[in-house]
């Protein structure tokens, strides 16, 4: 069963044109990251999901229906913006949230949030006395309070500590594991890699990519070597079959150009110094939306050269 399903979605505000023609398929049960930078068009599409606004042309199509409310009982929503009841003890407003999407077993989930992410001791607070990181919980627990079958997450992860991304990231492979259906959005690459099944990734709102993760990966092969050497970059540059250097401190990754010789590179790595370290790999999607923002920059360029852009 799809959850969601967008065919040939379009959504314009003014003379912006914030998702252009995009198709986006979610399965029941599995955890589907949408990824690209800000500004990309991903939490406008995650608001035409939610009803909030309409697309200007195509279907969004969410539990089978084309049409729906915003405050759906079997969607939970955790917005980039958040925002609390603030003069409300913390108990209360997550009960609030509970009683708004018709819980019926609200008060032991409650409790039993509050003692997983160490709230218990703060359900009489009120939410204005809370840190940023304990706000941010309770603005979690309110999201799925009511056991949603649809968990869309809008950056969940902004502005988190260390010690609470962790403990974020355990709740919702949780979930996941009960069998509810996660799309968070996010522009953490490295998030996504670590968390999810399948992704979609927009850019200037269009779909670049899409498909399971493993998937997406072995579309691009293995070309990538990380190496911790010695070598300056541009040393590494001068290595035959080496075209681009991705330096990430005391590790760099090494781009191969199309039919490099990997022993000949190791060989050479070897003679030119001593090597700490070398791994043979599918590029991260950090590298590979970088190369597919460059290729579209390109593209978009070239058109501007030719007399126009399309779209």
């Amino acid at each position: 069963m799809n959850v969601i399903e967008l065919h040939d979605v379009c959504r314009s505000f003014g003379a912006r044109l914030a998702v252009d023609r995009l198709d986006l398929t979610i399965a029941a049960g599995r955890i589907h990251g949408f990824i690209g930078p800000n500004g990309s068009g991903k939490t406008t599409t995650i608001r035409m999901i939610l009803r909030v606004f309409a697309p200007d042309r195509g279907q969004v199509i969410v539990f089978g229906k084309e049409h729906g409310e915003v405050a759906d009982d079997r969607i939970g929503y955790l917005p980039e913006e958040r925002g609390l009841y603030k003069k409300m003890r913390v108990h209360d407003v997550i009960k609030f949230f509970a009683d708004l999407k018709g819980s019926r077993h609200s008060q032991a989930d409650i409790d039993d949030w509050l003692r997983r992410f160490s709230l218990a001791d703060r359900a009489n607070h009120r939410v204005e006395s809370l840190s940023k990181g304990m706000a941010q919980k309770v603005q979690f627990i309110a999201a799925v309070i009511a056991r949603p079958e649809l968990l869309i997450l809008d950056e969940p992860f902004s502005g988190l500590d260390p010690v609470n991304r962790e403990l974020f990231k355990d709740a919702i492979l949780d979930l996941k594991r009960g069998g509810m259906t996660v799309l968070f959005s996010t522009h953490d690459m490295s998030v996504a890699e670590q968390m999810c099944d399948s992704i979609c990734m927009i850019h200037r709102g269009r779909k670049v990519l899409d498909g399971p993760l493993d998937e997406v990966r072995r579309q691009y092969g293995e070309d990538t070597i990380r190496v911790r050497t010695g070598l300056t970059n541009s040393e590494l540059l001068r290595l035959d079959g080496v075209m681009r250097i991705n330096d990430l401190g005391r590790m760099r990754e090494l781009r191969m150009r199309q039919g490099a010789d990997v022993q000949s590179i190791l060989r050479n790595l070897v003679q030119a110094g001593p090597l700490e370290h070398f791994e043979l790999g599918h590029p991260t999607l950090h590298d590979i939306f970088l190369r597919i923002a460059g290729d579209t920059c390109a593209q978009n360029e070239c058109a501007q050269n030719e007399g126009g852009v399309d779209g």
